[in-house]
């Protein structure tokens, strides 16, 4: 059977809106002759001797592990989890401690670009989208969540665009055996810029990232900053975002992949 791969992922990339100012990722790009002289003077012998005087393109880095597309572990949201499954919880596992086998499953996506920038989405919205698509969910499945974030990578209003994901509607996912969710935004909860103007007018700060911190009720991880999910279907394919293996990170960046049977 043919099958279709599709790329669900963003590029790191210095200079675009991917980021607030303060986490933006920063790469230097080295070229063929700029590392010439360093390789030259290691074997004793001149630039002019090397072809063309060109040795190895690289670049350097400054990143975190949430720049781009990555992959969130329970230890970013909380130091402890399970707090609902096991009395006094565990400690949170970290990037290298995930099981590999959530990060390859069938997957669904839900889609909510309709909702407004800022919404926080419901456990009856989650519910309503599965009716709509006729979708049953089955224990491990990945779900991605489409917000009108995704067209607005790499724009000013990124950050601030598109809903979030409620602590509510978050652990009822966890409730059916959910253990690794995704999601086109900057953020798996709401835009922290809508959180802050709902506490300004009087809410309590149990809003802030209350969708991370259902991982202190039930473990589970989350992929940030996806793209492409118009393209795909509503269901009908699988996931793969395998987590570079960081020792004791809370995050890794992966190349999450959407595969599709022809």
């Amino acid at each position: 059977m043919a099958r279709k791969l599709i790329d669900i992922s963003v590029a790191l990339q210095t200079g675009i809106a991917s980021d607030p100012p303060r986490a933006s990722p920063k790469i230097d790009y080295l070229d063929h002759h700029a590392t010439a002289s360093g390789i030259a003077e290691y074997f004793g012998i001149g630039v002019d001797q090397l072809p063309q005087g060109e040795y190895a393109a690289i670049e350097r880095c400054e990143i975190t592990t949430h720049n781009g597309t990555h992959l969130d572990a329970p230890y970013h949201f909380f130091s402890s989890m399970n707090h609902a499954l096991k009395p006094g919880g565990e400690a949170s596992m970290r990037i290298d401690e995930l099981p590999l086998e959530w990060c390859f499953q069938p997957a669904v996506k839900l889609d909510f670009r309709h909702f407004e920038d800022g919404y926080v989405v419901t456990p009856a919205d989650v519910q309503a989208e599965l009716k709509r698509v006729g979708h049953r969910l089955r224990p491990l499945e990945i779900v991605v969540v489409n917000t009108r974030a995704g067209s607005r990578y790499g724009e000013a209003d990124y950050v601030d665009a598109g809903c979030g994901m409620g602590k509510d509607a978050t652990i009822w996912l966890l409730e059916q055996g959910i253990r690794l969710v995704g999601t086109d935004g900057w953020s798996w909860d709401a835009p922290f810029s809508h959180t802050k103007r709902k506490l300004e007018a009087g809410a309590g700060p149990e809003l802030i990232w209350e969708g991370h911190r259902a991982s202190r009720e039930i473990g589970y991880s989350h992929l940030e900053k996806l793209h492409n999910l118009e393209v795909l279907p509503a269901d009908g394919f699988q996931v793969v975002c395998f987590p570079v293996k960081i020792h004791r990170a809370s995050a890794g960046w992966t190349r999450a992949v959407a595969i599709l049977d022809e």
